[in-house]
């Protein structure tokens, strides 16, 4: 992983937990409000950005491993995963941590190894069905 600081001059570049494609991401501002810009190719995802303090008390809070359970939004998210509770209406934000309609969906996938980079959490790198917990 790189040493960059999360800027869009010098973002994180990360790997998705199958450690099967690159993508960056980093933080910045729209509207008033600060999110995270992740780029996989030529899509573009924002995410807000409290997600990453609120992902990792949740962890905290949870004790143990969680699946990670990412989907894109369209597709239901599975009980009990990461992807499910970045979309619940119990979590801080009240629902959708993803901010771009239609492309909100695969928190699961894309903020799970930011918290791995940061070193706030641990995430398998399995093919498939990965899990994460908080350190």
């Amino acid at each position: 992983m790189s040493d960059a600081m999360g800027t869009k001059e010098q973002p994180w570049k990360l790997l998705t937990p199958p450690r099967s494609s690159d993508y960056e991401m980093y933080k910045d501002e729209k509207d008033g409000k600060a999110i995270l810009v992740c780029t996989v190719g030529k899509t573009v995802l924002h995410y807000d950005y409290r997600c990453i303090e609120d992902l990792h008390a949740m962890l905290k809070r949870h004790g143990d491993w969680m699946e990670l359970g990412s989907a894109d939004e369209q597709k239901p998210a599975k009980e009990g995963t990461v992807e499910a509770w970045g979309r619940s209406i119990d979590n801080p934000l009240g629902g959708w941590y993803g901010l771009k309609k239609g492309f909100r969906g695969r928190f699961g996938m894309y903020v799970p190894p930011l918290l791995e980079h940061l070193g706030l959490a641990e995430v398998e790198h399995n093919a498939r069905n990965n899990r994460m917990r908080a350190i």
